[in-house]
């Protein structure tokens, strides 16, 4: 086979999506049961309880397990009936979506998950305007129907409402306030009832048949049969036809219901969903645009992770490929430093499980070990060209301290602990231009980054910190040809550098931000940082 018709069958068969949700909406189980029925776990675990046998696959960190919550973002793949399924399980905690915010630059869709009896929530519609704003497709998945839910048309209407984007149900719920039975698959005419089995640990058993199957009436009950005929009837005449267009432009969204919990409705949602996900496309760079399928590789860094295996207290860079192939151990350009850099040691996982890879294609997405070498945005190219991706934004921090070793005598591994975390994205790191003090300001977006921070700095390079917190809510980037302090006059901020020495001002509250802007009309103060050239 030519090596174009090899990467072009790969790339076909590739699916990259990221999970997104509110916190709670059952992200993480949803990831497991993916995994469970795409055969890479035998028995799904779950994150709620502390005294479980079994944590979720997804969350590696020991605090994720303690907390159950994610905190950082995992990246799991698994074969499923023909094709490479790339899941990025993000946080779904408000406290950790810069994290998220980087992921979603990686994937080619998403789902968006959405708690039955909550609908739409605050940190949902959020990360859908970040998935909007990179032009990704979006499915909806309705958990927790296993509970008490909204009537599923009061859904769509909300969805519509609040979101701004129409949807079609792909399938539909039988049963009512938490008695869930199964669900109507509108595409093929059938109906799947649903037995609870073991909790959900395993595939749930189910019996399928044509809906014009007489016995279903008798299984569901006469008034429960005729009222989803009637909501069948009611979807055919008044909802939305299903047009793959309007989905890729973002206008129309497919949704699915059922229970991650229990299982109801996971693998119809899986085969759905990857035969209408798109595959890797085509991506801009500095000098035009690579397809997925150029035999030149080409790929850049969105995620940095240090310290996955306490072991071995290692550094791993994750690469989303954009096109080619890559081959272990192959020698590629880095655009930001024009050096050529050997990709060792390339791994994929099942959270921190790591197993080597050979080969890998567009939408795949792989650890290198980094030496310290990588940053967040780093484009690498095969071929005899050296061009770079668009940079990845940094969004804003929303809370600030002063952070200092408790014990002065470990302060190279109180500086070696925050330069690693922070070029994991984890924090920002700002300074004082005009101060000869080694003193870190860091901003986070929310304040359990504060706790992660300390935990990890005591586990992972054994340094206790002190955090004092600081009064401003707000941070922006102050883009003009010089910025000073003096230009703040007497508003109640402070003028610092981020990482790239850009000039950014923290400031209690928008008002202050608003008296700035009147003083200094040639200045943008900008809250989201436009990408680094990289």
């Amino acid at each position: 086979m030519l090596l174009n018709e090899e990467i072009r069958n790969e790339v076909n068969r590739r699916r990259t999506f990221a999970i997104i949700s509110h916190p709670d909406a059952g992200k993480t189980t949803m990831t497991e049961k993916l995994l469970l029925y795409g055969g890479a776990i035998r028995l799904a675990g779950t994150v709620k309880g502390r005294k479980a046998r079994q944590y979720a696959v997804s969350d590696w960190m020991e605090i994720e397990k303690q907390r159950g919550i994610s905190v950082t973002s995992s990246v799991l793949n698994f074969d499923y009936n023909g094709y490479r399924i790339n899941i990025l399980d993000t946080p779904g905690h408000q406290d950790f979506s810069e994290d998220t915010y980087r992921t979603l630059v990686a994937a080619d869709s998403a789902v968006m998950l959405i708690d039955g009896a909550k609908g739409v929530e605050e940190q949902t519609k959020k990360l859908f305007h970040v998935c909007r704003m990179r032009g990704i497709p979006i499915f909806t998945f309705v958990n927790k129907l296993d509970r008490a839910c909204k009537n599923p048309l009061e859904l769509m209407e909300e969805i519509e409402e609040t979101l701004g984007i129409r949807s079609c149900p792909m399938n539909w719920p039988i049963g009512v306030d938490g008695d869930f039975k199964g669900v109507y698959d509108r595409g093929q005419s059938k109906i799947e009832l649903f037995e609870a089995g073991d909790h959900g640990s395993s595939i749930a058993a189910s019996d399928t048949g044509d809906v014009e199957d007489l016995r279903f009436k008798d299984l569901l009950g006469e008034h429960l049969y005729n009222k989803l005929l009637e909501d069948i009837a009611l979807l055919d005449i008044a909802g939305d036809e299903f047009d793959m267009e309007k989905v890729r432009a973002g206008e129309l969204t497919p949704m699915f219901f059922g229970s991650a919990m229990t299982n109801f409705g996971i693998r119809q949602f899986l085969e759905a969903f990857i035969s209408m996900a798109p595959s890797p496309g085509g991506r801009t760079h500095s000098d035009g645009e690579i397809s997925a399928d150029d035999t030149d590789f080409s790929g850049f860094v969105f995620k940095i992770q240090a310290n996955m295996d306490p072991a071995h207290r290692d550094r791993i860079a994750f690469i989303r490929i954009c096109s080619g192939k890559y081959e272990k151990g192959m020698e590629v350009g880095h655009s930001r430093t024009k050096k050529k850099v050997r990709l060792s040691q390339s791994q994929q996982f099942m959270a921190q499980e790591r197993t080597s890879v050979e080969e890998a294609y567009a939408g795949d997405i792989i650890g290198v070990f980094d030496p310290g070498s990588f940053k967040i945005g780093d484009t690498l190219c095969g071929g005899n060209r050296l061009f770079s991706f668009e940079g990845i934004p940094m969004f804003p921090a929303e809370h600030f301290a002063e952070v200092l070793p408790r014990d002065s005598s470990k302060r190279k591994q109180f500086q070696k602990g925050i330069q690693q975390i922070s070029e994991e994205g984890a924090i920002q790191v700002f300074r004082d231009p005009n101060s000869g003090i080694e003193m870190f300001t860091i901003g986070v977006a929310g304040l359990l980054q504060f706790e992660v921070l300390e935990y990890r700095m005591k586990s992972e390079y054994n340094v206790e910190i002190r955090i004092n917190v600081l009064p401003y809510t707000l941070a922006r980037w102050a883009v003009a040809d010089k910025f000073t302090k003096e230009m703040l006059g007497y508003n109640e901020a402070v003028i610092v550098e981020d990482q790239y020495s850009r000039p950014v001002v923290l400031a209690k509250n928008q008002w202050t931000i608003n008296r700035l802007q009147e003083m200094n009309k040639g200045v943008s103060f900008l809250d989201i940082a436009p990408p680094m050239k990289i």
